[in-house]
């Protein structure tokens, strides 16, 4: 009896080890760039909401934002104060990083996901206890949204 708890104490630190190779695998951060205005304090904070959720960013202070936004297909109804681009997509504005891991695994067809805006409440967007509701948006090449997420915030 004492052998076979032994081999079933063998065999769970086994198992018990794949799950956590597994697990620091799916860890591995995910590259973003991140394309903002230098005179834009909320955006530093949306930055730091990605580092603590696993992203790699790199941070790309420019005037030019509009035009990035113009070359990635960033309708204006869907536009804030800054764009960024990871494994193909565009996020703009002020996206939780749970929405966009969500966008990279499901990897739907659309260009992207926005919050259009600035609503108080979303990541890098803190106001005390202020939360507005607001939806994450998916948009498509062809201007067609769709609510990817929503946030009631009660």
């Amino acid at each position: 009896m004492k052998l076979l708890n032994i081999f079933l104490a063998i065999g769970l630190l086994s198992v018990n080890a794949g799950v956590k190779a597994e697990n620091v695998e799916s860890a591995k951060p995910v590259d973003i760039v991140v394309y903002r205005s230098p005179t834009c304090g909320c955006c530093g904070k949306w930055l730091e909401h990605l580092k603590q959720n696993n992203f790699n960013v790199k941070d790309i202070v420019t005037s030019e934002v509009q035009t990035i936004k113009d070359k990635h297909g960033v309708p204006n109804e869907m536009a804030s104060c800054h764009t960024a681009l990871v494994n193909g997509y565009v996020i703009e504005g002020h996206v939780p990083a749970n929405d966009i891991n969500t966008l990279l695994k499901t990897k739907p067809k659309v260009v992207g996901i926005a919050v259009p805006g600035m609503p108080a409440g979303t990541p890098g967007m803190e106001m005390g206890g202020r939360k507005d509701p607001y939806q994450v948006v998916s948009f498509d090449s062809e201007k067609h949204y769709q609510v990817f997420n929503s946030y009631e915030n009660k």
